[in-house]
């Protein structure tokens, strides 16, 4: 019952590409984003604040809407990427981009979760010691923080293993190609044999997200042991 055809392993193999994708692209935005928000006061946080959870707020489809308009050859983005023969639209690219849009907000909260933690007097004596801003952030804050950077990326991995209304719109559900596993569930479901493939490809997804989810865990337990 629980045996996986070969475009099932391209599908687990493809969620996991576009998951880890996402993860490593948004998470250099994720920590200038949670490091502005910890440490900085300044003029329109509170709208930078919201602009950010958003996501959380948006259902999926409509996320996945506002980015095929982004990114589709009449949008500003898409034609400037279309100029340079890039095409994003319907690709595996563009379903790393729904997902990190998506999981975005997790893994800043989570990052910022573990920049608040750190000891602002460390911070203020290594200041006072000479140290600019930039050799703070990276002998201390990233150092201290680093558990929360972990769980941000757990947490936003399994996000995005679970993404599908912004996927489906931007990238599309085209088996080998852009077809993930809650995709390839959703062809499944609609097929008169096809309980058996879902329910196998239902199972693949728990499992991965409990380990997924479990390091999330260990990550943000300790953090907030620490705290």
């Amino acid at each position: 019952m629980f045996l996986l055809s070969p475009s099932d392993f391209e599908v687990i193999a493809l969620s996991l590409k576009v998951s880890l994708a996402a993860m490593v692209v948004s998470l250099p935005f994720g920590m200038i984003a949670a490091y502005l928000l910890s440490f900085y006061n300044f003029r329109g946080k509170v709208l930078f604040e919201v602009l950010i959870n958003l996501p959380l707020a948006l259902p999926p489809v409509v996320v996945g809407y506002l980015l095929l308009i982004l990114l589709g050859k009449k949008g500003w983005l898409g034609q400037l990427l279309d100029s340079i023969g890039l095409q994003l639209i319907f690709t595996w690219k563009a379903a790393v981009i729904a997902s990190a849009v998506v999981g975005f907000p997790l893994l800043v909260r989570s990052i910022r979760l573990g920049m608040e933690s750190v000891d602002r007097q460390l911070i203020l004596a290594a200041r006072s010691l000479g140290a600019c801003r930039f050799d703070a952030l990276c002998s201390i804050i990233l150092p201290l923080s680093l558990r929360g950077i972990l769980a941000g990326c757990a947490l936003t991995f399994a996000r995005s293993l679970g993404e599908f209304g912004a996927t489906i719109i931007v990238a599309g559900n085209i088996p080998g190609v852009t077809q993930t596993i809650p995709l390839a569930i959703y062809d499944y479901a609609g097929s008169p044999s096809g309980e058996p493939p879902a329910l196998t490809l239902c199972v693949v997804s728990v499992a991965i997200s409990l380990v997924v989810l479990c390091l999330h865990e260990a990550a943000s337990g300790r953090l907030s042991g620490r705290a």
